[in-house]
């Protein structure tokens, strides 16, 4: 599929796609939409109230006529979503000479939401299935052309949104795929060995770890969690530098390929959908080689720590006492509260190893963060705040929402251990998510602006894509648009 950005129609035009919100001008858009194409302004107006995901498809003299529904006021996420929703169901009908009108948009700058939305519409979750015929579907045929149709006075920056659009929506199903693979298709070596093909790719640093190594340096909590699997954990660190970077960033992601709880096992009526529980380290390696794509000017640092936590003879056990990266001792009370672990060590390596003026960890960490936010938001915990502002207003702007949540003081005494300095997990049946945020705080040594995000309710989510919950994706836009914004 090839992309153009046009202010004119073209003439051999097949299929028109038209974005409409509700709003008070509603009929007259209906109207110059049916006189401009030959349709009845009536019909549309009884058929299509352009509702959130509304699909009005119609035969115009010379072309098909899509009409898809905004909603109300809509935000990014709700072009986004539309507009996906749309490319989904409807791209093996489109055909090649296939026109997005974009001139009926609220505001401009929603353009890049649907534009996105498009583009993710390609994507496919069954490609481990062998009944699948070969696709012949708009995105899949080289005699697709699709036309983005906007004025004159917005030509150019509809052109760069649509390529950041692409670019961002290339990334966002390729860390989706992998937030989707099967365990026996997505082992730690294997995130290793995608982050070292997206470096190359893209010309930022990789470093892998193998187990040997993190013995060597010392990453101990990491170890502990993988030690019952026959798949050796790895420690991923990338790193990207703009010539014009004035300022460093560290991110930190969660990789847990699959987590059975280790010996506190889960129960197994939801356990297939652990596969899913480094969907940090998806938000990382997206936001790392979008930056990468886009020559942002940052110097940015994405560590992944990586292993699973399973179950057998060598599996570490509740009670045992692991050391860690920093050097404190930690009392493992539930081998199912694994994330933090892994996270300490990342974090620690981060502040030691590069000193990042900010730095911020992602992960699907607690139950507590889902019960306490559900599926929409995801939790934030920082003391930092300038940095929850930033945040937050990006969650806004990209609709991948963050709600803060506190860090005080009032928490510390859950981690008390009598045996070690902490333990992991306070066997209390509240405040899961605050006491997690509150132990990974002790590993970034009081740094300044350090941020928590917990995407255990956001990162697997229910979509058109499968019938099942499937990766989301969720952080890559978030990460890029903050980092974006602090040029």
């Amino acid at each position: 599929m090839q992309t153009q950005i046009s202010n004119t129609l073209p003439a051999n035009t097949q299929a028109l796609i038209i974005a409409v919100a509700q709003s008070d001008g509603l009929k007259d858009q209906m109207k110059q939409i049916a006189d401009a194409h030959g349709l009845s302004a009536a019909f549309i107006e009884s058929e299509f109230a352009a509702k959130h995901k509304e699909v009005l498809p119609l035969i115009a003299a010379s072309a098909k006529v899509y009409l898809v529904g905004l909603g109300k006021d809509p935000k990014m996420a709700d072009c986004i979503a539309a507009m996906r929703s749309f490319a989904y169901r409807f791209k093996g009908k489109l055909p090649d000479n296939t026109v997005l009108n974009l001139n009926y948009l609220p505001q401009p700058t929603l353009a890049e939401g649907l534009l996105n939305g498009f583009f993710l519409g390609d994507y496919e979750v069954g490609i481990y299935k062998t009944d699948i015929a070969e696709a012949n579907d708009f995105f899949a045929k080289d005699t697709a052309q699709l036309t983005v149709l906007v004025e004159q006075q917005v030509l150019q920056k509809t052109t760069e949104l649509c390529t950041h659009a692409r670019a961002m929506a290339d990334t966002q199903q390729q860390v989706m795929q992998l937030g989707n693979a099967p365990a026996n298709h997505k082992t730690p070596k294997m995130l290793g060995e995608w982050a070292s093909q997206s470096g190359k790719k893209y010309g930022f640093d990789v470093k892998v770890f193998d187990q040997d190594t993190c013995k060597n340096i010392g990453l101990e909590a990491l170890l502990a969690v993988g030690a019952g699997s026959k798949n050796e954990p790895v420690f991923i660190v990338m790193e990207y530098k703009h010539p014009d970077a004035t300022e460093k960033i560290g991110l930190v992601g969660k990789g847990v390929t699959f987590d059975t709880g280790g010996i506190s096992i889960k129960q197994s009526a939801n356990m297939h959908l652990m596969k899913s529980d480094m969907g940090g380290a998806a938000a990382v390696f997206g936001a790392v080689e979008m930056a990468a794509k886009l020559q942002l000017p940052v110097h940015l640092i994405g560590i992944v720590p990586s292993c699973e936590n399973s179950v057998d003879g060598l599996a570490t056990k509740p009670s045992e006492v692991m050391g860690s990266y920093s050097g404190k001792t930690i009392e493992m009370i539930d081998t199912d509260a694994e994330g933090r672990l892994i996270l300490a060590d990342g974090l620690a390596y981060l502040v030691r190893n590069y000193s990042p003026d900010v730095m911020i960890d992602l992960a699907t960490l607690t139950g507590s963060c889902v019960a306490t936010l559900g599926y929409a938001a995801a939790g934030m915990f920082t003391n930092n705040a300038d940095l929850s502002a930033e945040l937050y207003l990006a969650g806004q702007l990209t609709g991948e929402k963050l709600w803060p949540l506190p860090l005080w003081e009032d928490y510390k005494y859950m981690l008390k251990s009598d045996v070690a300095d902490l333990k992991n997990y306070s066997g209390l049946p509240v405040a899961g998510a605050i006491s997690a945020a509150k132990f990974l705080e002790v590993f970034t040594e009081n740094h300044p602006a350090w941020a928590h995000l917990d995407i255990a309710g956001t990162a697997f989510t229910d979509s058109e894509f499968a019938s099942m919950k499937s990766a989301s994706g969720f952080g890559v836009r978030l990460l890029v648009d903050w980092i974006a914004g602090r040029r």
